[in-house]
């Protein structure tokens, strides 16, 4: 059996393909004008919830619309509209703001639901690529997701139109997200799952070492015992800390290479000579996405942890993060 293999001439057409469907976001800029204010008012302005609806290709973006607009902050669902003339279009309520989305703004199925979605007093934003179509005149606001044509060489398969679509899509809903002030803690709320929910709900305090974990030592303290200290720690470094706990500096492996590199005595030194002073520390309160960014910033592998007072409570290194999943 023969087997076919690709040429040049096929990865140019690829190149071909990207370069269209990227022309074709490009020239939605343009298009954010009034109209798409109106689809920002009308959804800002909307007592109930965000119905998106398309059939075929237009319906798989949808569902991605209505997910992106859920997860930023926009209560939406997505509504087959095959579904909605047997039944469905009984969740569809006046106080709703409907997002109907069909490339040639003729799509029968969405037609056929529109009288009632009107009879309702339902709001509705269609997103089509034709300004003229029955759908973008019956519609309160248009957004005109049209393209030059499709990335097909056959200019027949949904392409760039649903690339378009998908991306006006994002637009919308990135822009209700800012007019909403909806922020990270938000966010976090609806993504409560996997590393992205961990990293902006966990907080330090739930997942620093306490008590006994934390390797501390006082000032006056040899280099010998501090050297012990971190060894039973394991977390590369001792605390060092006033009989109040305030944190004075932190001993770690570095520094004691360094003491020894630079032929120090280190039978008749105490920790306080030779340990990083002022070292950077954390609030318990803050996120461990917080101390992720630090430890990068700073190129450290592990953090005190203090109250208001500079107190020590605790510690955390990175393996604690990564145990966390908080990376």
């Amino acid at each position: 059996m023969n087997q076919i293999q690709p040429s040049s001439k096929t990865l140019d057409l690829a190149r071909q393909v990207l370069r269209i469907e990227g022309d074709a976001v490009l020239a939605l800029i343009d298009r954010i004008d009034d109209n798409f204010l109106q689809a920002l008012s009308l959804i800002l302005n909307c007592h109930g919830r965000v119905i998106v609806s398309g059939i075929g290709k237009s319906g798989h973006i949808g569902r991605k619309i209505a997910s992106t607009l859920a997860s930023t902050g926009t209560p939406a669902y997505f509504v087959h509209p095959a579904e909605a003339s047997h039944g469905d279009l009984g969740m569809i309520t006046s106080d709703d703001v409907l997002i109907a989305l069909s490339n040639s703004g003729e799509s029968d199925e969405l037609l056929n639901i529109l009288p009632s979605i009107k009879r309702q007093g339902a709001k509705l934003i269609a997103m089509t690529g034709n300004p003229k179509s029955s759908l973008a005149r019956d519609a309160d606001a248009h957004l005109n997701a049209g393209v030059a044509q499709e990335a097909c060489p056959l200019n027949l398969a949904p392409t760039a139109s649903t690339t378009a679509a998908l991306a006006l899509g994002d637009a919308l809903a990135v822009a209700l997200l800012d007019a909403r002030g909806f922020g990270a803690d938000d966010f976090a709320r609806s993504h409560p799952g996997g590393t992205l929910g961990r990293q902006l709900l966990t907080r330090i305090r739930d997942v620093m070492r306490t008590g006994d974990a934390v390797p501390t030592v006082l000032a006056n303290a040899s280099v010998t015992e501090a050297t012990r200290e971190i060894s039973r720690g394991r977390i590369g470094m001792t605390v060092v800390i006033t009989p109040e706990r305030q944190i004075l500096g932190i001993f770690t492996d570095g520094d004691l290479r360094r003491a020894i590199v630079g032929n120090r005595d280190l039978q008749g030194l105490t920790v306080s000579e030779v340990m990083s002073a002022r070292p950077h520390r954390i609030n318990p309160d803050k996120l461990t996405a917080e101390a992720v960014d630090m430890m990068d910033k700073y190129k450290i592998n592990q953090i005190p942890v203090a109250d208001d007072d500079g107190r020590l409570i605790g510690a955390l290194n990175m393996h604690d993060l990564f145990q966390a999943k908080a990376i």
